[in-house]
């Protein structure tokens, strides 16, 4: 198993299983349509796309998207549906949080919705909170807001450089 930071090449498989999984529950919104128009737009303005590879298959995603200079919003991630109740997710959220933290943030919202209750178990055992509850101006799925407070960069750490990231063995 390994996570990739960035990788342009993965853009494809990122927007693929992004569109599975809403497609899933949900359906299509402009925002999405929009983001697989370019999702290296999200490396662009300052994010990072995390993608998990397992014996050469892209089969997670997702990305940490700039707000502000401390506030980085875990969006997109997804898993394939035949690899779900394997614990990807829970690498793949841990590596995000790792993630921003290394790019500066002190804190990580998303959005989700509530029906997705594994989803929101994840994020609960992750450190994250509900912040809003109720119709989102922007995206007709969400229903909450969660926010989590990350611990301060470790000084001896630094930030990661910008730019592409290296590949990371997990």
């Amino acid at each position: 198993m390994r996570i990739h930071y960035d990788n342009e090449s993965h853009a494809a498989d990122f927007i693929r299983l992004n569109e599975a999984w809403i497609s899933e529950y949900f359906q299509l919104e402009e925002g999405d349509r929009a983001l697989a128009r370019d999702p290296m737009r999200i490396v662009r303005e300052g994010g990072s796309i995390l993608t998990l590879s397992n014996r050469g298959a892209v089969i997670g995603a997702c990305a940490v998207l700039r707000e502000d200079a401390d506030t980085m919003l875990l969006a997109r991630m997804a898993v394939a549906a035949s690899e779900r109740g394997k614990g990807w997710g829970r690498i793949l959220l841990a590596t995000a949080l790792q993630r921003a933290r290394d790019l500066g943030a002190r804190r990580v919202r998303l959005l989700s919705n509530t029906r997705l209750a594994a989803a929101i178990h994840l994020y609960e055992a992750a450190g994250f909170r509900a912040v809003q509850r109720g119709p989102h101006p922007d995206y007709t799925r969400c229903d909450i807001v969660m926010e989590c407070e990350l611990p301060p960069v470790d000084p001896s750490g630094g930030v990661l450089p910008a730019g592409p990231a290296p590949e990371v063995e997990a």
